[in-house]
């Protein structure tokens, strides 16, 4: 997630969606003073390598502690954090001025229900041999699935309404991604380093992945996304 005040957009960022590539992408552009969340220590790696500002600004002040954030603190040294990766829309609302939540342009990536819940399958199945896998129809009960609500729909939205200004789709990411980055003024093109990508091992098609009661079911958990986004079968 980032807040950046030179160009004045907040990026919400979704899971699954190629976030953390668009995230290194415009850390590139950012200043001192924008806020932008921590990735994976791989991630903030590749990110400084190239040319990203790393993250800033996004923990928590000491007077918003409570008795178990100072326990993690003093326990785990964990620093609670005010603004975090996938933080969802209500809570930016909440702890930006209202001045830059309501002057800024809010923009988000949506993906294809169908092919992103295959691509959460192969991602939390990377480190499983083929026979310890659960099938498709486990996966679809699980809540790894539901993570995908959590860190999708209800993260740009606000009861049940878009806060996003453009919801850029995965499926035509570079192009409109390159309509988002003239609208805010960017210099330059922005270039996806791919991060977290190769771990898909079957490449088909998600309607030859999928069986009907499948398709069904994935409808059915997302079916509030499907009527802001219009993805279909």
């Amino acid at each position: 997630m980032i807040v950046c005040h030179k160009y004045r957009y907040i990026f919400l960022k979704t899971t699954k969606t190629a976030g953390t590539s668009v995230e290194i992408a415009l850390s590139q552009f950012c200043e001192d003073g924008d806020i932008i969340t921590p990735i994976s220590p791989v991630d903030e790696e590749l990110r400084i390598s190239l040319g990203g500002h790393p993250s800033r600004f996004y923990a928590a002040q000491w007077h918003e502690y409570h008795p178990l954030d100072w326990w993690r603190k003093l326990t785990k040294g964990k620093v609670k954090q005010r603004f975090y990766n996938h933080v969802p829309a209500r809570k930016v609302r909440a702890r930006l001025p209202r001045e830059v939540w309501d002057g800024y342009y809010r923009f988000a990536i949506v993906r294809n229900p169908w092919d992103r819940v295959i691509s959460q399958y192969f991602w939390r199945c990377r480190k499983l041999s083929e026979d310890q896998r659960p099938s498709m129809d486990e996966f679809l009960e699980s809540s790894d699935v539901r993570s995908l609500m959590r860190k999708g729909y209800q993260l740009y939205t606000i009861g049940g309404q878009s806060q996003a200004h453009r919801l850029i789709r995965y499926e035509s990411l570079a192009e409109e991604l390159d309509e988002v980055r003239r609208h805010l003024g960017l210099p330059e093109p922005l270039e996806l380093p791919g991060a977290k990508s190769g771990h898909r091992t079957d490449r088909r098609h998600y309607r030859e992945v999928l069986n009907e009661r499948q398709r069904d079911r994935i409808a059915e958990l997302f079916r509030d996304e499907l009527k802001i986004t219009g993805y279909t079968f």
